[in-house]
């Protein structure tokens, strides 16, 4: 499939983030675009990974499609003939869209990511190692990196336009969307993670920390919305090796990840913007992780057509 970095529609194109364009089809839906983009501590690539748009959009696909008995999504469709055939400005545009699009019913967007951690790891492990603390808030004395927290942390966190999301308090959370909306995207937040943990342990994967967003239909449905337990949204450990007390390796965009920090320690790349040049076999390695993650979770290969 053809490698994209940014997304040219003949659609009004509302938006435009690290990965995802944004686009208006009408009132009532939208149409999200997963390009080739990745992005790598706040900063995005040149290069373009290949097929990352589409496993984003297939596997959030395929997690609405498991989902669909437990919480109201976006979803219309993500097959490339489907939205041509509701969206007949998009026909010429097939090959663009194929595999990495997706028709999504259109809501507003509440301001709030909602972060829950099935394991403690990343940031939180460093409050936790550091003060004792997550969000400022106490936790149970004793705890392991990596090790599993029952029940899981809701764990919220504003939604940065640029840089690191900030976690916050379930009060801070209240104070923004008032008490009744926050008890019921936690309880959504905790329903979802959870299928989504027992789904992912069966096929050999550990969901250690996701993130979700939600957003509200005009007639005031919540609706599960954007990607959904991707490894761009999600921390993923193959439960074989599995052992608390130490980091897990992870199906996500670590080979990117462990060559930036090369380049950061020998002084050759300061951090910021613009990033040095990936080699190709880094490019093909993030890739292939990716694919693999894609893979192990549904059980099959990626395929676009």
């Amino acid at each position: 499939m053809m490698l994209m970095t940014v997304s040219d529609l003949p659609l009004e194109r509302i938006a435009r983030g690290k990965v995802r364009d944004v686009y208006a089809v009408d009132a009532d839906r939208l149409l999200l675009v997963a390009t080739d983009r990745v992005s790598a501590y706040d900063v995005v690539m040149a290069e373009p990974i290949p097929q990352k748009g589409a496993v984003l959009t297939q596997v959030s696909a395929w997690w609405f499609r498991q989902l669909g008995d437990v919480v109201d999504h976006h979803m219309i469709s993500a097959d490339a003939d489907e939205i041509v055939a509701a969206v007949p400005a998009l026909e010429g545009h097939r090959a663009e869209i194929a595999g990495r699009a997706m028709l999504c019913r259109r809501g507003t967007v509440f301001p709030i990511e909602c972060v829950v951690r099935g394991y403690i790891t990343g940031s939180a492990w460093r409050e936790y190692a550091k003060a004792g603390t997550l969000a400022g808030e106490t936790l149970p004395q004793g705890l392991k990196e990596s090790g599993r927290l029952d029940p899981p942390i809701f764990s919220p966190a504003t939604k940065a336009e640029s840089g690191h999301d900030e976690n916050i308090t379930i009060g801070q959370m209240q104070q923004v969307l008032g008490a009744d909306v926050t008890a019921e995207l936690e309880r959504l937040t905790r329903l979802v993670y959870t299928r989504g943990r027992d789904v992912a342990l069966k096929q050999g994967i550990i969901i250690a920390d996701t993130k979700f967003e939600f957003g509200r239909t005009a007639d005031g449905k919540i609706l599960l919305i954007d990607e959904v337990m991707t490894p761009d949204s999600s921390r993923f450990w193959p439960l074989d090796g599995y052992a608390e007390g130490r980091p897990q390796p992870s199906f996500d965009k670590q080979p990117l990840r462990d060559w930036l920090d090369v380049e950061r320690h020998a002084g050759r790349w300061n951090g910021e913007a613009p990033a040095p040049k990936l080699p190709p076999e880094v490019v093909d390695a993030t890739s292939k992780r990716y694919l693999e993650a894609y893979r192990r979770l549904t059980g099959a290969e990626l395929s676009v057509s």
